[in-house]
């Protein structure tokens, strides 16, 4: 068997391949922060934000909500300047206002697992032609999220998070961590 072809060689890639992507998240701050740092990826490559994840996490305060909600134009020149960052304006202002967003949900988890009845959707895909770009309910949870105040939400961000996060299961059927997760 061989894991999903978009793991490409790198050992960043092939790891978190195998141990984090689509494994079921539980934790609300958890499921915020990588459906931030799947915000920050739009229109660049996966591997990108793994390479930057952790500097992602300095300076972002751990993605403590709380903590960001109170920023404002300061923390955004600050941010804006950090060249271990994705250095997008309008994407760490949204991430800023997606902090507001989240702490008027009262359980960030329990409100995204209602979404696939707390237990992941397990596809059966044969090829990575056959796995989505986004689906009518990534559209669904998208608009929702927006509805919400969310920002760099889109429904084929959100898919790329469900994935991410467990709410689905897009390994490859050929794929050791497809029966796994």
């Amino acid at each position: 068997m061989e894991r999903c072809g978009w793991a490409g060689p790198e050992p960043i890639y092939t790891a978190y391949h195998d141990t984090e992507w689509g494994v079921p998240e539980y934790d609300g701050r958890a499921l915020w922060e990588k459906l931030i740092l799947d915000g920050f990826q739009a229109g660049l490559s996966w591997i990108t934000i793994l390479k930057k994840r952790e500097n992602f996490r300095a300076a972002f305060a751990g993605f403590d909500p709380a903590e960001i909600a109170t920023w404002g134009e300061t923390e955004v020149a600050r941010l804006v300047t950090d060249p271990g960052i994705i250095r997008h304006r309008g994407k760490i202002e949204a991430t800023i206002s997606n902090a507001r967003a989240v702490l008027e949900i009262d359980d960030f988890s329990d409100w995204c697992w209602r979404y696939v009845d707390g237990k992941p959707l397990v596809n059966r895909w044969t090829s990575l032609a056959e796995v989505p770009a986004y689906t009518p309910l990534s559209e669904q949870v998208s608009k929702d999220l927006k509805k919400a105040g969310f920002r760099f939400c889109g429904p084929t961000i959100v898919y790329a998070w469900m994935q991410a996060c467990g709410l689905v299961n897009d390994h490859l059927v050929t794929c050791p961590r497809h029966g796994a997760v």
